[in-house]
């Protein structure tokens, strides 16, 4: 299922936050969104996802315009900070409530979290702790199972590396990897972590003042070179 934004402008006052033109990310891909804070990754997250409303243009997942329409919910998960979670409730009761509302069974729920084992490490669910006494890191765990949890065919994730330890990391690489071979989901992540994102997507966008400035395949060689150089240059400024 393919993600369009085109002619979009979302302003704060007097400043452009968010500035593109037309930009697709294609059925199937695994697309990395890079840049410095301030850079548009985030509002441009919640552009798409009918969090903000944007002063021009539009959005869609699957030509289907978030703002006007709340069918592509069905289909996509998303996890961008802890407001996305209800911290009142334990791990399981949010996966059970996450599973219901998608219409799962309780077999379904429990089937779909098998494939996180590893990544809770036991942390996570028979611990009868409510999600807000969680680890920042844990937090995070909960926030990203539960996108997944119904098997969406868009999955959008802001800086899913933060907060996790190097092997919980690792474990999130190789899940998004599975995920993305086994189901031909599409997925968008953003991330301070370039190693990570350049390990696991086929395409990284570089944002800067919320404009695209480069838009990459990872099939060109000088990726990486060219990447690494303009984050090394714009420590000098």
């Amino acid at each position: 299922m393919k993600v369009v934004l085109e002619n979009i402008i979302k302003k704060f006052g007097d400043k452009t936050a968010l500035k593109i033109d037309n930009y697709t990310v294609n059925s199937g891909e695994i697309v990395g969104l890079v840049g410095n804070n301030g850079a548009g990754k985030t509002t441009m997250f919640r552009v798409l996802l009918d969090l903000l409303k944007p002063d021009e243009g539009h959005a869609s997942i699957n030509d289907i315009i978030t703002n006007k329409s709340e069918e592509w919910k069905s289909f996509t998960g998303a996890f961008i900070d802890s407001s996305f979670l209800i911290d009142y409730l334990t791990p399981e009761e949010y996966f059970s409530f996450i599973g219901k509302i998608s219409g799962m069974n309780v077999s379904e729920i429990s089937n779909s979290l098998e494939k996180f084992e590893t990544f809770m490490n036991g942390e996570i669910m028979g611990n009868n702790t409510l999600i807000r006494n969680l680890s920042a890191g844990n937090k995070q765990k909960v926030g990203i199972i539960g996108a997944m949890i119904t098997n969406p065919d868009v999955l959008i994730l802001d800086e899913p590396f933060n907060f996790l330890d190097p092997s919980s990391q690792l474990a999130m690489k190789n899940i998004l990897e599975e995920y993305n071979k086994e189901c031909g989901a599409t997925i968008i992540v953003s991330s301070h972590n370039l190693s990570h994102t350049l390990d696991i997507c086929n395409r990284v966008t570089l944002l800067e003042h919320g404009c695209i400035i480069k838009d990459y395949n990872k099939e060109y060689s000088g990726m990486i070179d060219e990447i690494e150089k303009y984050f090394q240059e714009t420590l000098k400024h």
